[in-house]
């Protein structure tokens, strides 16, 4: 297939500095080479321009840098939207978590001018559902699933016009392991599936991605997959903002992308939340190249 690289260095969704260099060091562990390795047509648009959290005041401390982050995530959605129109496979390259209100909103918008809807594989050890009234922070990149739901600010909510960008019934949260008290409420509230750390270690990743799988495509036009690589086990990918121990394995990470690869479906694919300066000789940012290409189609024969 046709494959565009967007990079998205944002990181006034949080405030552990150095995310910003995430697209940086995916390039440089490789994708783009390991893409083409596989016989796909691999397009690098570059970077969108974002601004550094020095260049403004934080503003709300509720949602912090909220309208920089929602003129990042229109940009990302345009993107999206233009590069499936250009019949390419877009692939997010993060940044923060926050750019996946972008990527979402780009690829629902396509499908629902074509009268389709879309699901979303959320893989991560967070939930990632706060609103600006139960966040403990206030960092914006812990509210983009809820905002693809459409809970919270409508900077965030109503991209293009239009909220949820994915019906509950069709979006899967699988890893997490690490949810704010209130948050919960918002889960719960919400409708979507999750898969928690202890569902995969009693029915194994393989029975959780397989009806992850079923609930993203069940009248849909297929999902986009938000990969957070803090779902993966810190001893894997340690450059990560926020590590929990107890993640998801090397192994457990490479069956859920080669069944994403295997289903057919995948509508687009995001990598966030790498940071290089937390990080281990790139150990992380290499792990991500590798479930790129499992999720884009590397088989181990």
């Amino acid at each position: 297939m046709r494959i565009r690289i967007l990079g998205v260095p944002l990181d006034l969704g949080q405030e552990r500095r150095g995310v910003d260099m995430g697209p940086s060091a995916v390039r440089a562990a490789g994708l783009n080479s390991v893409l083409q390795s596989l016989g796909h047509q691999v397009e690098d648009a570059g970077n969108l321009h974002v601004k550094n959290p020095e260049e403004q005041h934080y503003g709300d401390r509720r949602a912090k840098y909220l309208n920089e982050i929602a003129e990042t995530c229109q940009e990302v959605a345009r993107g999206v939207y233009q590069t499936l129109e250009a019949g390419s496979f877009p692939v997010s390259l993060g940044g923060d978590h926050s750019i996946a209100i972008g990527t979402q909103a780009g690829v629902a918008k396509f499908y629902r001018d074509r009268d389709q809807s879309v699901g979303l594989l959320w893989i991560d050890a967070h939930a990632d559902m706060n609103t600006p009234e139960t966040s403990p922070s206030g960092n914006v990149h812990g509210m983009p699933f809820a905002a693809t739901l459409g809970f919270g600010p409508e900077a965030l909510t109503k991209i293009f016009g239009f909220s949820p960008k994915a019906q509950a019934q069709n979006c899967v949260l699988v890893g997490a392991r690490d949810l704010d008290s209130r948050e919960r409420r918002t889960v719960k509230q919400s409708g979507a599936h999750v898969f928690t750390m202890r569902d995969i270690d009693e029915h194994g990743m393989r029975a959780v991605m397989k009806r992850s799988l079923a609930l993203v495509t069940e009248g849909t036009a297929g999902f986009v997959v938000s990969l957070d690589m803090d779902v993966v086990d810190p001893d894997e990918a340690p450059g990560v903002g926020t590590p929990v121990r107890g993640g998801i394995t090397f192994r457990e990470a490479h069956l859920a992308m080669e069944m994403i690869a295997d289903s057919g479906k995948m509508l687009g694919l995001e990598i966030v939340e790498i940071n290089p300066i937390l990080d281990v000789l790139n150990k992380t940012a290499i792990l991500g190249v590798g479930l790129a290409a499992s999720a884009l189609g590397k088989k181990i024969l």
